[in-house]
């Protein structure tokens, strides 16, 4: 006998990130809510017409119930090299780059080092950094935020910014995070 595939728990987080309920996804679809319930326990096998509606009420492809889940493990010192165009700056990409949720990027950036004095702008919800060590200056329009060793900031990433290492003697660490990733 054919051993079953556990997609349950894929379905209900998919139904419940859309915001959906069981009663809504069985109505769509035309079959009993409690059938739904039953699957998204691994107690039942949905036809195939069945289980492509049922991915399609709750914004799913098919084959994304049987691929591995995206977990990655970036172990210290092993995130991606990147250059968002800083200057003085060592940029590590945390996440991996098919993650289109959040994006996590660790920066160290040199005495006197920046993104430049132009202000920029990036395609992104929430901008979020998080200061390691050292100062951290962020320029949001008109205003300028320094931030120390544990300091934290979170502001739109759509506003115009940019941010510098405040001090001209000692690094910086930062760990930033972009949602959604641009």
């Amino acid at each position: 006998m054919a051993r079953q595939v556990p997609i349950g728990s894929r379905l209900r987080a998919a139904r419940l990130g859309k915001g959906l309920t069981l009663e809504a996804v069985a109505t769509s679809v035309g079959i009993s809510q409690g059938f739904v319930s039953r699957l998204e326990r691994d107690q039942v096998s949905p036809s195939v017409a069945t289980l492509v509606a049922i991915c399609d009420a709750v914004g799913l492809r098919v084959g994304e119930l049987f691929e591995a889940p995206p977990t990655q493990i970036v172990r210290a010192g092993h995130g991606s090299p990147i250059n968002f165009g800083g200057r003085g700056a060592t940029e590590s990409l945390l996440t991996p780059g098919t993650q289109n949720q959040v994006e996590v990027i660790r920066s160290v950036i040199d005495p006197g080092g920046s993104a430049g004095q132009d202000l920029y702008v990036l395609d992104t919800e929430i901008e979020f950094a998080y200061v390691l060590r050292g100062t951290l200056a962020i320029v949001i329009g008109e205003e300028t935020f320094t931030l120390g060793a544990g300091d934290a900031m979170t502001f739109r990433g759509r506003d115009p910014h940019t941010w510098q290492n405040a001090s001209d003697s000692e690094e910086c660490e930062v760990l930033w995070m972009l949602a959604p990733a641009p």
